[in-house]
């Protein structure tokens, strides 16, 4: 099964798929359908009769199941997309077997290595196969890891008929990476139950927790005057801006925070003495400390107005997502069936809540309720990305023990 994984891996990440976060279109590049397509036919060459893509990007299929009774419908998702971050073109991957525990040169000449220092984690995968990419493109395990491990877990299902399976559902969305991904999936033409994101990282991670997110944009309008004359005139726009970006809190930033700790994060910052414009993203699991993050940003916005007098500041707060977990919860027992699932194939669970989003979490608001699993890989997003074929290999293992249990449930 190993080889399988690794063959159908490293075909995929060599398909360009970036999306792009400025784009208006949908899905936000044509590229990604590149990658589309090509699973609709593999789709179809394992068997899978109703495998398509339609024009907003979104691959789905169907295997039916082979059992008389009635059983949940279980879908498993994967996103076709690269980030932004860094480019995902001309991808060339690096196979590392029986990987000897030590630092790992990915390009010489760039001066990319995977430090034992610097990632401790990596003695974990000593003997195992590491892949990586060459040091000046991210690898796209993130989700490209997925998709291969859903393809191969449908093709030992459809090579293997005498496994026992319920009806089970998979999708392949686009623009994941830029918050975009499920947009326009159609819930309820989907038909799952519920389902499972495969967009976690290394081994054992099971993750039914997400940060509620919202988005917060604030235009200052100072006033500029000749500075030779400006006592009492001037309001500088970027110092009002850094004077509301000192009022919120220091140890409240991300660099500062871990686990279950929100944040205020200031992703962009520019302007002139005339005009300034600040923006935050703003991150909370509760949701009571969620809406009072916004106050406090709203509150700081009102004083500097009270303070100059005049309406100077003026924002647009966004929501983005919520956390999955208050609609996963009622309905538990799939993350037991996932958790329980790892352990009956001798894997730790590591049951911990995301500090981030992903479209399993928009999903569940939609009413489907969509916890995440590994995938295998570590360092998503940038040159020193890398995955273990043998958590791959387990990943594939876990969907189907899960599509195992549920039948037995």
């Amino acid at each position: 099964m190993k080889q399988e994984i690794l063959n159908r891996f490293l075909k995929y990440v060599q398909i360009d798929t970036q999306s792009d976060e400025h784009s208006k279109t949908y899905p936000s590049t044509k590229k990604q359908f590149d990658l589309a397509n090509l699973l609709v036919k593999e789709l179809e060459e394992i068997g899978i009769q109703d495998a398509a893509v339609d024009k907003n990007g979104y691959v789905t299929a169907t295997l039916p199941s082979n059992i008389e009774k009635e059983i949940p419908v279980i879908g498993f998702l994967a996103h076709m997309d690269t980030a932004p971050d860094m480019s995902g073109t001309k991808v060339r991957p690096q196979i590392f077997e029986n990987y000897n525990g030590e630092d790992i040169v990915i390009n010489k000449d760039l001066n990319v290595h995977l430090l034992i220092k610097e990632f401790p984690e990596l003695k974990e995968y000593k003997g195992q196969t590491l892949i990586t990419a060459s040091g000046n493109t991210l690898l796209g395990a993130d989700d490209k890891a997925g998709i291969a491990e859903i393809m191969i877990a449908l093709e030992y299902l459809t090579t293997n008929p005498e496994i026992k399976h319920g009806t089970i559902k998979v999708a392949f969305t686009p623009d994941e990476e830029i918050g975009k991904g499920v947009d326009h999936f159609n819930v309820k033409k989907f038909g799952a139950d519920y389902a499972y994101t495969l967009d976690g990282g290394p081994i054992g991670e099971l993750e039914y927790e997400n940060f509620n997110a919202a988005g917060i944009a604030i235009q200052i309008q100072g006033r500029n005057i000749h500075p030779g004359y400006a006592k009492g005139r001037m309001i500088n726009a970027i110092l009002v801006a850094s004077e509301l970006n000192d009022m919120l809190p220091i140890e409240q930033r991300p660099e500062l925070t871990e686990h279950y700790e929100g944040f205020f994060h200031i992703i962009k910052f520019f302007g002139t003495v005339e005009t300034s414009e600040i923006h935050y993203i703003i991150r909370d699991h509760d949701i009571e400390k969620f809406e009072y993050r916004k106050t406090l940003i709203k509150n700081a916005v009102e004083f500097i107005n009270k303070k100059y007098d005049r309406e100077i500041a003026k924002y647009k707060l966004e929501d983005q997502y919520y956390n999955m977990r208050e609609k996963v919860e009622p309905v538990f027992h799939i993350v037991e069936q996932a958790k329980q699932a790892m352990i009956e194939l001798g894997i730790t669970p590591d049951i911990k809540p995301i500090r981030g989003g992903t479209d399993g979490a928009r999903l569940s608001y939609m009413g489907l309720p969509c916890p995440n699993l590994f995938t295998g890989g570590h360092n998503y997003h940038g040159k020193h990305e890398f995955i273990s074929l043998e958590s791959m290999e387990k990943a594939v293992h876990v969907i189907l023990k899960i599509i195992e249990k549920s039948v037995k449930s």
